[in-house]
């Protein structure tokens, strides 16, 4: 399995947060929880690369330190509704030209609770050709699977994307994955993020910008459940 990750530039991210979250800590949040994200999929065993799709210079050396490689974010493609999804398709088509025809798990970047031991359960527990997992609302998607070399990968983040990657083909996945369902949207969905126990990176920024007592960083969890798959 070849994970895939789209980031958009670090000035647009994260603008749902300005209610709870000063404007110069949104640009540093979003590079800590997608450590903590690239750090998890990177130390699950099932997974054979990661590749991240952004055209921000400070998310590509991020990452390229945490051992994913990066690929440049497309320009705007018509037959996607949104800067995700072509960033997606983008990336997959990168790692199948340089991999073959390897399976694909799209992922969601702001995943800062994620564990390996879940993702791990998660990618084994399934042979669906197509499959999703919806986030913790059970509207949108945190990861979409497609398995098979020669399926396309044909994200459709966005509004209700789970319905819709449903009504594509996909199988939701019901497994009990608390930290791989709780992406990061508004100020209460980090207090959910923290109080379920986020990744080392997300809990230094928290607990320097005192934004929750509830910060404990998991990377002891991370490395106990890494050895799953």
């Amino acid at each position: 399995m070849h994970a895939v990750i789209a980031v958009k530039s670090l000035g647009l991210a994260k603008s749902r947060l300005s209610e709870g979250l000063p404007a110069k800590h949104r640009p540093r949040l979003v590079l800590a929880m997608l450590s903590d994200t690239v750090t998890a999929t990177v130390s699950t065993p099932a997974v054979a690369s990661v590749t991240v799709v952004t055209p921000d210079p400070v998310v590509a050396e991020l990452v390229r330190d945490l051992g994913a490689v990066v690929h440049p974010e497309p320009e705007a493609d018509p037959a996607h509704t949104s800067g995700l999804n072509a960033a997606l398709a983008a990336g997959a088509a990168a790692v199948r030209h340089a991999h073959g025809p390897v399976d694909l798990l799209a992922l969601q970047a702001d995943l800062p609770a994620l564990r390996p031991a879940e993702l791990c359960d998660m990618l084994t527990s399934t042979g669906h050709h197509r499959s999703v997992v919806a986030d913790h609302e059970g509207s949108g998607t945190v990861a979409l699977l497609v398995r098979g070399g020669s399926a396309a990968l044909n994200p459709l983040f966005g509004p209700d994307s789970a319905r819709r990657h449903i009504a594509d083909g996909a199988v939701e996945l019901l497994g009990d994955w608390p930290g791989l369902r709780q992406d990061v949207d508004t100020a209460a969905d980090l207090e959910r993020a923290a109080a379920l126990g986020v990744g080392k990176a997300t809990g230094v920024l928290l607990r320097e910008i005192g934004v929750s007592q509830a910060c404990q960083g998991t990377e002891d969890l991370r490395r106990a459940g890494s050895s799953l798959c």
